[in-house]
């Protein structure tokens, strides 16, 4: 069928946003300490459990049991509080039935409407959202317990344990300054790329395509919950609180670069590598070809292709292998970037 097109239009993505603040990062750190399979996982392991005040380990204890860390950061999307006084005085001032809907969980813009019956209590709306997230590790028991909970009691339970972690863990340390620089770092390499390799690049090889009701993302950096990316959804809305880069945490040392460069300028010293990125850059190819191609065998070409994806330099679709150019585009860039600091 032949086609006359008389139309002219830009493919359609999403808007990047960056944010920071450190009451994202009591919140995250809120919920890593009580994520306890995750907890070796982190990088960070001198939490200050010797300064935590009773009150403190009992909320976090609420916490654990019921998520309600989700609360803390789906409230903290409602303005942009610059000290937690303005945030618990916020809560403080909530409607019950307001607290209860913007603690629920966000599952789409066609579930708006049970959200807010759910935050009234009608057991059938509330039914019926545990329904739409039975696959989901918690979202099923936390819609229970924001929905049934006392609304003084949830209200005190959220003020509490944001109060006691920041004067335990945050006012110690006061790490404000890092996260500005992720921030200038990220909206200087922003101008400079397409939103949607931004995002993979600033979040570490996370690839997020457009999608329909989404016009925004929303970058959050934190530290505390280094190496991990925490993925969100607001109304319109995908948020990633991402880890700062280690360019940021060690600031006073220009000659740190982010451990992303130095593993994908390592992943590319090797001929055997920038063989096989050269034929990936012709086309995408299977382990097979590969094989045939360099002559090597299969284990061996498979360590390489295992180095090449965890540098983001490759990446596997099905049975094929292809090269990630955009990555191999942003290199220099960010060796740029790193010979820039002073």
């Amino acid at each position: 069928m032949n086609v006359i097109q008389s139309n002219f239009k830009r493919r359609e993505t999403y808007h990047v946003t960056i944010k920071h603040s450190i009451l994202f990062e009591c919140a995250l750190g809120i919920a890593a300490i009580t994520n306890k399979p995750l907890l070796d996982t982190l990088e960070k392991k001198d939490w200050p459990t010797a300064s935590f005040s009773p009150a403190l380990m009992q909320e976090l204890g609420t916490v654990e049991k019921n998520n309600t860390w989700k609360s803390l950061l789906q409230l903290l999307h409602q303005e942009s509080f610059q000290t937690l006084q303005q945030f618990t005085d916020f809560i403080d001032h909530l409607p019950e039935e307001q607290l209860k809907f913007i603690c629920l969980p966000y599952l789409g813009e066609s579930l708006q409407e049970k959200r807010a019956e759910a935050s009234k209590g009608q057991d059938q709306s509330i039914h019926y959202l545990k329904k739409e997230v039975e696959d989901h590790p918690f979202f099923a028991e936390y819609i229970s317990y924001i929905s049934s909970i006392d609304p003084l009691k949830l209200k005190t339970h959220l003020q509490t344990v944001m109060n006691e972690w920041y004067k335990a863990v945050i006012q110690p340390e006061e790490q404000t300054a890092v996260l500005e620089r992720d921030h200038r770092a990220k909206e200087k390499m922003l101008a400079e790329m397409e939103p949607e390799a931004f995002i993979e690049w600033a979040t570490g090889g996370i690839q997020y395509p457009a999608e329909p009701s989404v016009y925004r993302v929303l970058l959050i950096p934190h530290m505390t919950y280094r190496p991990w990316n925490v993925e969100a959804d607001l109304e319109g809305t995908k948020v990633f609180y991402y880890p700062v880069s280690n360019d940021s945490l060690h600031s006073n040392d220009p000659y740190t670069p982010d451990q992303f460069v130095v593993q994908k300028y390592k992943a590319l010293g090797d001929e055997v590598r920038l063989k096989i990125i050269k034929y990936l850059f012709e086309q995408e190819r299977t382990l097979q070809e590969l094989t045939g191609l360099l002559e090597m065998g299969k284990s061996t070409i498979h360590h390489h292709l295992k180095m090449l994806k965890a540098a983001r330099i490759v990446e596997s679709r099905h049975s094929t292998y292809r090269l990630k150019k955009q990555t191999i585009d942003m290199m220099g860039a960010e060796l740029e970037q790193f010979l820039g600091r002073k």
